[in-house]
């Protein structure tokens, strides 16, 4: 899928056609924008590259800060004042927002830096962007696993630079600037320098090599240039008093002339970080080219697992740039912690676990297990570090941060790892953390009270102690397991039988409807507890504005009285909302397949499109885009159960590349997916020849089917309507058997 990747959609504000259908009855409360960008960008790497403007939250592109509906504009153009490293992918206000070490490219004085340039002839591919500023100098950067490499050609001129802040950070709106605490300098040879920043309590160093024979090269502090200085000094910076300072490299260019700047990150020294640089790009100079090409081809290995039968080359474009988004975060940084001096693996960027818990890490475990493991392993490594399991974790201290949007995520992963069996995982290790991680803040509450509020958190926990006690069965403590079961059951709590709803509470980013159609382990008992099958389906529908009027979506600075009336419509908030995830496959443990496949058509033909403006809000570290994916090929994981729900896919044939083989899903009677078309239905469904009659499948399962091929009719059939996904309180606790 690599030809079909777009790194430019999702950049821009929402700017899809007027839904049509179903869709059009949905309302998106949240920001109206992907918040993603278009930057150089190694799989799963530690190090992006990007031009930045100051905008929010990238620091690439136009926007001011925004909490709900069109961002508004900080600039009427795309803009740069250099090229910064770090970059988010597609959060929001997560406050901190790395863009470190910033390289630009003068011909004016030093005095002119922080100048912003129009960005033109833009160009981006994964791993790979280039534009031209307005100053005439093309910009090119390219990155590896742990560095990143610059090209620059720069017109005739008698005084060119290089110029290397080390002192900016975060963005250029109120509040989200980023002060380096502690920093240094060095010059070490012509050509050759090195620095170390500690920012968020981490220490971020570069080894620094410039490609432009007879420059000079100076240190500078307060935009003055310092003549014959070696080193630059700060062993305490004032956050109110700070000064910019960093590296300049400056000489004379001739006409086309290219300079190469290739920087080599690390969180444990310079010297690691010139090991880095070495291990990533070699000693020879001019290597722009062989690391592009290295990294684009990293890119097609990863993007080959997934290929389908796309319809159009708009539907090849948004799928193939959905799976390249799926692959850049978390941050993985082996052998680099910067609070613990082992080797071994280190992620960040877990921006954020609610974002991704249910559709990114799922992917990421199913095409590169190794990833998970590798993820696991950092996970508890920190837990043992700082405390907790984090539901977020950037590059800074402090994994308690991002507390109130969910409990005990991270249980939901390791419940998946478990039931795959993995190697690699020291499952008693982390049976003891994620015990005591129970039992940390909101945890307290539900040990204590029996609920949780905010009332999500209830669900976060309750499921959690699911997950655990799978993980307990795996450690062989079948006292523990059945303590966990035990405390599993304590959902009920949450919900009201009057309602068949979440009782009233505070949420974060929703309201009880968003967070009501949760995929729990206990899903018969809950539709039970909202009066059976058919009022269950009867709220779901309500939810999904079956029989609806279309709706008018929040626009630029919408008034509290325009959100309210928005909320107050208890609605499907479209995949802007990542609660909203899983809700369309609630149908299915009501009997009620065919309405999944009528909810996941209308949101996936109505609400990803080309372009820049193609998604429909914030993609948060590649969860939505992951979903998107899962949606295509007709499968949703249900995390933490090892389960994969099956519906019908958006495109007639696909082929997933697993660690054990290839599966293909095939269909026959596919109708393109079109916005205000028909839907198309399961009719049955053979897995390797074999007729399956449940709507799901095992995530072991998964992995050894070669074939999965559906039938496909215009109207419902009865598959899927007896066998029921299981759940906990099943006679069997495993409806329909094995395949």
């Amino acid at each position: 899928m690599y030809e079909h990747v777009d790194p430019f959609i999702g950049t821009g504000a929402t700017d899809l056609p007027t839904p049509k259908g179903l869709a059009a009855t949905w309302w998106w409360p949240k920001p109206q924008v992907g918040n993603t960008h278009p930057g150089a960008m190694h799989p799963f790497g530690m190090v992006s590259a990007c031009p930045y403007s100051g905008a929010y939250p990238t620091g690439y592109g136009l926007y001011d800060f925004n909490t709900e509906g069109v961002p508004d504009l900080l600039y009427d153009r795309p803009v740069a004042s250099g090229f910064t490293h770090f970059q988010q992918s597609g959060t929001g206000a997560i406050r901190k927002y790395y863009n470190y070490f910033q390289v630009t490219p003068m011909l004016g004085p030093l005095d002119d830096l922080g100048t912003t340039w129009d960005l033109l002839d833009e160009v981006a591919e994964p791993g790979y962007y280039a534009a031209t500023l307005s100053s005439g100098v093309r910009c090119e950067v390219t990155v590896g696993a742990k560095s990143a490499v610059h090209r620059y050609t720069f017109p005739a001129h008698d005084a060119a630079r290089i110029v290397i802040d080390a002192s900016t950070g975060g963005l250029a709106i109120p509040h989200s600037r980023t002060v380096p605490l502690k920093a240094h300098l060095a010059m070490l040879e012509p050509g050759v320098a090195q620095g170390e920043i500690h920012v968020e309590g981490v220490p971020l160093a570069v080894h620094l090599e410039v490609d432009a024979p007879g420059w000079r090269q100076l240190l500078w502090y307060d935009r003055r240039l310092m003549p014959g200085g070696t080193r630059l000094d700060f062993d305490y910076i004032r956050p109110t008093t700070l000064r910019p300072f960093g590296l300049m490299f400056m000489g004379p260019s001739r006409a086309e002339q290219t300079v190469e700047v290739r920087l080599g990150f690390s969180l444990r020294g310079c010297e690691t970080a010139r090991d880095n640089l070495r291990a990533d790009v070699g000693r020879a100079q001019a290597t722009f080219a062989g690391r592009r090409e290295r990294t684009a081809a990293g890119w097609r290995d990863h993007l080959g697992k997934v290929e389908i039968k796309a319809e159009s080359d708009d539907q090849a474009t948004v799928f193939g740039t959905a799976l390249y988004h799926s692959m850049v975060k978390p941050c993985f940084a082996p052998d680099e912690s910067p609070s613990w001096t082992t080797k071994g693996p280190y992620a960040f960027d877990i921006c954020t676990m609610w974002d991704i818990y249910r559709t990114q890490l799922p992917l990421m475990t199913t095409l590169f297990p190794e990833r998970s493991v590798a993820l696991a392993g950092a996970l508890l490594s920190i837990c043992e570090q700082e405390g907790n399991l984090p539901i977020g974790y950037r590059m800074a201290k402090g994994a308690d941060r991002f507390s109130r949007q969910g409990s005990a995520l991270a249980h939901t992963f390791f419940a998946d790892l478990c039931q795959l069996d993995l190697p690699g995982v020291d499952w008693d290790w982390a049976m003891v953390h994620l015990e005591m991680d129970l039992r940390r803040t909101y945890g307290e509450d539900y040990l204590v009270h029996g609920v949780a509020h905010p009332i999500s958190h209830t669900l976060d926990l309750a499921y959690a102690y699911h997950c655990t006690a799978a993980i307990a069965r795996k450690v062989r403590d079948r006292p523990l397991a059945q303590q966990m079961r035990d405390l599993a059951q304590g959902w009920r709590a949450a919900y009201d039988p009057g309602t068949g709803l979440l009782r009233d509470s505070t949420f974060y980013e929703g309201g009880r409807w968003n967070y009501s159609f949760r995929l729990l382990h206990d899903m018969r008992a809950r539709i039970a507890l909202a009066g059976g099958d058919e009022a269950f389906v009867g709220l779901l529908d309500r939810f999904f504005g079956y029989g609806a009027a279309p709706v008018t979506q929040p626009g630029v600075a919408p008034s509290v009285a325009e959100m309210n009336a928005g909320y107050d419509l208890c609605r499907f908030e479209g995949l802007n909302n990542e609660p909203d995830y899983e809700a369309p496959w609630s149908y299915h443990y009501a009997g009620r397949p065919d309405r999944t496949a009528e909810v996941v058509h209308a949101a996936v033909a109505n609400q990803f499109g080309t372009g820049r403006g193609g998604l429909p809000g914030n993609d948060d570290s590649g969860g939505l885009s992951a979903w998107y994916v899962w949606a295509t090929l007709g499968l949703f994981p249900v995390a933490g159960q090892n389960l994969f729900l099956v519906s019908a896919p958006a495109v007639a044939e696909s082929t997933t590349r697993l660690p054990e083989g290839e599966l293909s899903i095939t269909t026959t009677g596919f109708e393109p997916v079109e916005a205000g078309g028909p839907v198309s239905y399961v009719q049955s469904i053979a897995v390797d020849g074999k007729t399956l009659e449940r709507p799901w499948i095992s995530g072991k399962e998964l992995r050894h089917i070669r074939n999965l091929h559906i039938e496909l009719g215009p109207r419902p059939s009865g598959w899927g309507t007896q066998i029921r996904p299981p759940s906990t309180s099943d006679p069997l606790h495993a409806a329909g058997g094995e395949v």
